[in-house]
């Protein structure tokens, strides 16, 4: 459930007109529901009051600051993927000790940098990676607590570039190996081996295959028991998915009862990873038609909207819901929806019913609050859009619209 809606044929968001706040702040444009981000996170959070358990928001999927502090708020912590998203979550006030770090190619920096800053813990991806970190350790005085990706080799049914938990993906390590290296990890003196993780993809739509991947964890978690390795984390990831369209994935309760039945007897507290699922539906994305164009065999709505604000559809073929922010009454024609960006690949939809519309009108981009401003860029020298947050009647602006002097600004 979200919180944008239609009155009298007007898109609101929460209690304000889409239509004024383009107005306003021109387009394209990102809106963020701060009702929508709440509900969401407590909705997925809740699922697993029955376990010790943390929820840790995957900043990947929005990085805004005023994002990040509002869910930090809420009780959140974070799953980070890089140095800079340790800058983020600690400058929006997230508490270190639920801060985890993800991701295959941690550079000595970003690992000095999270080892001061006294994370939670690291998620180990190789063996290399084990021995860079308790190098940079032994070097500052301390310990770091870490646990191992476990890459079960299970196919989450979802897009390729998305999937992570096959063997032929670059996440993690084969169960055959992980055991080897907590046995290595045990050996060295600037380790402590706290956790085991898995992430094995994202938009799963089904919760079959993070059930075929925990059975080969616990069994795996049986195993480092039998060599003395007491961890205290299980790390499970993310990926639950949204509708975008037609696909109906489970809602968190019955992810969480699933969960619950096979972990509530283990003493171990459980970190959960979503990204998605609690931003996906809480963002939207407002564009403006700039031109409209028609040929023997397409039509076109040309809007200011492109590949460079939204990639996903270029990126992954993927399926947004686009509709009018002030419904016309027109008859509905099949539309092209391409941005201005000088590739062909820059569109946000392919042959989409649409009412006919006129040059000045709007569309709204649907499910857009997550992978929408994170995986923006400034292609073509295009300024990134504005994200402004609305909570109730009030409107913050998050992030300011860059101006042509920001893109320049690091230039000689």
């Amino acid at each position: 459930m979200h919180h944008f809606e239609y009155r009298d044929g007007s898109l609101f968001a929460e209690e304000v007109s889409a239509t004024k706040l383009a107005e306003e702040y021109g387009t394209p444009l990102y809106i963020y529901s701060a009702a929508t981000f709440r509900r969401h996170f407590q909705a997925f959070d809740s699922a697993f009051k029955g376990l010790d358990h943390l929820t840790c928001f995957s900043v990947k999927a929005n990085s805004n600051l005023s994002v990040l502090r509002m869910l930090g708020e809420e009780g959140a912590g974070m799953d980070i993927v890089s140095g800079g998203e340790l800058y983020r979550a600690l400058r929006a006030g997230i508490d270190p000790g639920k801060i985890v770090y993800s991701g295959v190619g941690k550079r000595e920096s970003e690992i000095r940098e999270a080892l001061e800053a006294r994370i939670l813990m690291f998620n180990i991806e190789s063996v290399a990676e084990l021995h860079k970190i308790n190098a940079v350790a032994e070097e500052m005085g301390t310990v770091a607590k870490v646990s191992f990706r476990i890459n079960p080799d299970v196919d989450a049914k979802t897009h390729p570039y998305i999937s992570t938990g096959m063997a032929k993906n670059k996440f993690g390590l084969d169960i055959e190996h992980s055991l080897e290296a907590y046995k290595q990890a045990v050996e060295l003196k600037n380790i402590d081996p706290v956790g085991m993780d898995c992430h094995i993809g994202s938009q799963l739509t089904s919760i079959d295959p993070f059930l075929e991947a925990l059975d080969k964890l616990l069994n795996f978690y049986e195993k480092l028991k039998d060599i003395g390795v007491d961890i205290k984390y299980l790390d499970l990831g993310g990926g639950l998915g949204i509708p975008y369209d037609e696909e109906e994935p489970p809602h968190p309760t019955e992810f969480g009862q699933a969960l619950v039945e096979k972990l509530k007897a283990l003493p171990l507290k459980i970190i959960l990873e979503p990204g998605r699922v609690i931003a996906g539906n809480a963002g939207i994305m407002i564009t403006e038609v700039v031109y409209t164009k028609s040929n023997p065999m397409k039509n076109f709505l040309i809007v200011d909207g492109a590949m460079n604000d939204l990639v996903r559809p270029s990126l992954y073929g993927s399926y947004h819901r686009i509709d009018e922010v002030e419904k016309n009454g027109r008859e509905t024609d099949i539309f092209d929806v391409v941005g201005p960006i000088c590739e062909s690949s820059d569109f946000l939809a392919r042959d989409r019913e649409l009412p006919k519309m006129e040059q000045g009108e709007r569309l709204v981009v649907f499910s857009a609050g997550a992978y929408g401003f994170t995986m923006a860029s400034n292609y073509n020298t295009r300024p990134r859009a504005c994200e402004l947050i609305v909570d109730g009647d009030k409107v913050l602006v998050a992030r300011k619209r860059e101006t042509y002097e920001d893109l320049i600004e690091n230039e000689i």
